[in-house]
């Protein structure tokens, strides 16, 4: 069994919390407090990188392919999902190989 804390990972709501009834989750994870931190900057960066793209995604520029708007905010998201798929339960691996 992995060392650590319960989280529950909201990747809708931005946010890693230690108590399953302060807000709805997606994921569960088993994490030390530094991975927590770490999980929540990853998802601070995917917030980042959508709020960078959607001016790219509501006003298109001609000359800017809609790929590389959405690329940066594509790869926070994998990033994102790496650290849960690391970090997770049995269930949430299970959950995440079966939607892959």
């Amino acid at each position: 069994m992995m060392e650590g804390t319960t989280y529950y990972v909201s990747v809708v709501g931005r946010s890693v919390l230690p108590d399953q009834h302060s807000s709805s989750y997606e994921w569960v994870i088993q994490a030390t407090p530094q991975e927590a931190e770490h999980l929540r900057g990853l998802l601070q960066l995917m917030q980042e990188k959508e709020e960078e793209a959607f001016p790219g995604m509501v006003f298109p520029w001609p000359d800017t392919p809609e790929e590389s708007v959405n690329r940066a905010y594509e790869e926070a998201l994998q990033r994102v999902y790496r650290a849960i798929y690391q970090l997770g339960t049995p269930e949430t691996r299970s959950v995440i190989e079966q939607s892959t």
